[in-house]
């Protein structure tokens, strides 16, 4: 329970930060209670459902439930949570590399435009960004098969 309702803070915080770096960056204006709403609502949505299957002592999470899970799919808990955190290294490391190449990228290209002959210097920055993904892609292959 407590993996599960840690995951939904995380995605709740990332898609708030994300929200919030865009709002910043578009010079955007608008009600405190809209941005508010935004990260307020999903939070409190999720930690009503957390409450409802701890008071309601739901069948989800109850043992013969697991049981029956694993046998009809072959795959235990372990497992499944093997393949979500190699997803998410993978996903969360490509969405890093996205943000890096493109602030690394349009810079260079900024640069390159003024003095042609930096060219390869700063291939090489946007390239290191890049590797941020590919590190990600190593841990969810050492995570799968590791």
């Amino acid at each position: 329970m407590m993996v599960l309702m840690t995951i939904v803070a995380v995605i709740i915080a990332a898609v708030t930060i994300e929200c919030g770096i865009s709002a910043i960056k578009g010079n955007k204006s608008g009600s405190i209670r809209k941005a508010i709403a935004t990260s307020v609502v999903p939070f409190s949505s999720a930690v009503v459902g957390v409450l409802a299957f701890i008071f309601f002592k739901s069948d989800v999470l109850a043992a013969n439930a697991v049981a029956e899970a694993v046998t009809e799919t072959g795959m235990s808990t372990g497992e499944g949570l093997k393949y979500i955190a190699a997803a998410l290294s993978t996903g969360m490391a490509t969405m890093g590399t996205g943000r890096a190449v493109g602030a690394v990228g349009s810079s260079a290209i900024g640069a390159v435009s003024e003095d042609p002959s930096i060219l390869g210097k700063t291939l090489i920055f946007v390239g290191m960004a890049e590797g941020i993904a590919i590190y990600g892609m190593i841990i969810s292959i050492l995570i799968l098969f590791g």
